[in-house]
């Protein structure tokens, strides 16, 4: 049986790094340069599984010998039994997460590929809130805050990509010592409106876990 082990950005970064592949096989016809791309997928793969046993590590690198467009896309399929999903979450857990929002909307939890998710996001337009959750530390850790729809596309802070996007505001829950009662930080940054496209474009998590670590404290 197949053991989980390529997180949901990290497909991300394999899916990218193969098209890349398969665009230079398809469009170069110096062996030279197809050779030097090829290593560097394989190097980019590799660097972001630096604990890959010997077969996890033979499934990442059974795509080095294709450079047909069936191929490539065979060889991402066969990754998917491989794809560690999101840890299990109810809507119990989430409301747990969000004690003070009595009137919580919820994301239909039946529609989500846990797959394919680097975190849950999900917006209440009666209240103008976005709500965020992501494992950290062996649970899932909530954020919530403004969010104000910027009605162009920008560059989302998390996936990098340019989308359509909202400001994203949320209040610190830490206090530096010493600081007044009435202490108030807010951190805010631009966020994909659509988080299935932002979970569909990650490549790497740090912004994420950088920015959670900033609210929570």
């Amino acid at each position: 049986m197949n053991q989980p082990f390529i997180r949901n950005h990290q497909y991300n970064l394999i899916r990218k790094q193969v098209r890349l592949l398969q665009h230079t096989c398809q469009t170069v016809f110096d062996p030279k340069v197809v050779k030097s791309v090829r290593e560097s997928v394989q190097l980019r793969i590799a660097e972001a599984f630096p604990n890959a046993t010997g077969e996890q590590a033979a499934a990442l690198e059974a795509f080095l010998p294709y450079d047909k467009e069936e191929q490539f896309q065979s060889y991402l399929r066969s990754l998917e039994p491989y794809l560690e999903p999101f840890p299990p979450t109810t809507e119990a857990q989430l409301r747990k997460l969000f004690p003070k929002a009595k009137k919580l909307k919820l994301p239909d939890l039946e529609a989500v590929d846990f797959r394919r998710v680097s975190y849950l996001g999900w917006t209440d337009i009666a209240t103008n809130k976005l709500f965020l959750v992501y494992p950290m530390d062996g649970k899932l850790a909530g954020v919530e805050g403004r969010f104000t729809p910027a009605n162009k596309k920008s560059t989302c802070f998390l996936c990098n990509k340019q989308e359509e996007v909202a400001l994203f505001t949320a209040t610190a829950k830490s206090k530096p010592a010493g600081a007044s009662p009435d202490y108030y930080k807010a951190i805010g940054n631009y966020l994909c409106v659509d988080s299935k496209k932002c979970n569909d474009n990650l490549t790497e998590i740090d912004a994420l876990e950088r920015f959670l670590a900033d609210v929570l404290g």
